[in-house]
């Protein structure tokens, strides 16, 4: 075929190809609120449409004879058929995955688990509808948490009214009592007295120091901070505490190890692990205060008891603002933690937060060990 030829064929093609196009984006513009199906039938047969229209141009100008040209048809007929079957079936398996997606969608708003198809027609929805029904177990464990969160958080506003209220009414029968001069000994009732405000003061410490660390405002002063002085001071302080209770309160570990804290908000965090320790522990128990450093690099700050350990189902519940343990850990052993409205953990684990640490829990043999995990210097 000569140039001029050639040139006349695709000019034909191109003009039967752009006219077929335009009536079935027409069609397809009708059909917009249609069956996908139905759309899909559609392009196939504008595509066939296109090719024979083009075949039948370009066929009258090269003096294709009656039988060539009926064969051809009949050609065409056949693959435009087999076409259309197949146009119909791949509509069908794409329709079929829109409506799981459809109802994956639903479940997701009603908060019901996500069911994902064994089988879908390409990869993109299979894709699709796995990340669905990954979205649907990520939102369901969000609500478990919001659900622990916002029971916690009851929980934390009962016993501090309940804490609250103890002290206070305490103290107003004890105002009164010397106010009307029926107090057989005033100075042990003015010693009370300020022994229930230093209850209700640290209760709004503790309050005071969630309220920075939840919002974000609390603000470390980080110097070089020797770890050894620091956990001495540390169990020197509870010492006495200990020591009422039989307790032995003991330092162990490295003593060469140095990290940039805040040496406050750190002390206050490791005091908090030791006194719920001491709290929880039976007399004559050990405690132990120890410094090591992990094959990562960062320095483990452990406070282990021997108070029987925690509930297993309980250990992912430790760190949450206001939930305490139903009963002491130690059998016999009450604890002594009211007015502190089970607030010492939350703080430990958001002054480590604070840190770029993280904070553990896990059961040992005969109690507990808690790891505060710091970046090294």
């Amino acid at each position: 075929m000569n140039v001029p030829g050639l040139l006349s064929v695709i000019v034909i093609a191109l003009a039967c190809a752009i006219i077929v196009g335009a009536l079935g984006l027409i069609t397809l513009r009708l059909l917009a609120r249609h069956s996908l199906v139905l759309q899909l039938l559609v392009v196939a047969l504008a595509t066939i449409v296109s090719v024979v229209s083009g075949m039948a141009a370009a066929a009258s100008l090269m003096y294709v004879s009656d039988h060539d040209l009926t064969v051809f048809y009949f050609v065409a007929g056949v693959a435009g058929c087999v076409s259309l079957v197949m146009a119909g079936w791949l509509g069908r398996a794409l329709v079929k995955d829109s409506r799981h997606l459809t109802r994956a969608a639903a479940s997701l708003g009603r908060g019901e688990p996500v069911a994902s198809a064994e089988r879908h027609s390409n990869t993109e929805f299979a894709a699709l509808a796995g990340q669905l029904a990954a979205t649907g177990e990520r939102l369901r464990e969000l609500r478990d948490q919001e659900g622990r969160i916002d029971a916690s958080r009851r929980d934390l506003v009962a016993w501090i009214s309940h804490d609250l209220r103890t002290p206070l009414a305490g103290i107003r029968a004890m105002a009164e009592a010397l106010e009307d001069d029926m107090a057989p000994d005033p100075a042990r009732y003015h010693r009370q007295i300020r022994g229930q405000v230093d209850k209700l003061t640290a209760m709004v410490d503790d309050l005071f120091e969630l309220s920075r660390i939840h919002s974000g405002t609390l603000r470390l002063r980080l110097t070089q901070v020797p770890l050894y002085d620091l956990i001495s001071d540390t169990v020197a302080d509870l010492g006495p505490v200990a020591r009422e209770k039989s307790l032995d309160l003991r330092f162990e570990g490295a003593m060469g190890l140095t990290i940039r804290a805040d040496p406050a908000e750190l002390s206050r965090a490791v005091g908090n692990l030791v006194m719920n320790a001491v709290q929880q522990s039976a007399p004559d128990s050990a405690i132990v205060v120890a410094v090591s450093e992990h094959p990562d690099g960062r320095a483990v700050i452990s406070v282990q008891d021997s108070a029987g350990g925690i509930d297993p189902a309980h250990l992912d519940r430790v760190f949450e603002a206001g939930w305490r343990g139903s009963e002491p850990r130690t059998p016999g052993v009450e604890p002594t933690d009211h007015g502190r409205a089970g607030l010492g953990l939350a703080i430990v684990e958001g002054i480590v937060a604070a840190h770029g640490g993280e904070v553990t829990v896990r059961n040992v043999a005969g109690g507990c060990r808690f790891d505060l995990m710091l970046p090294a210097t």
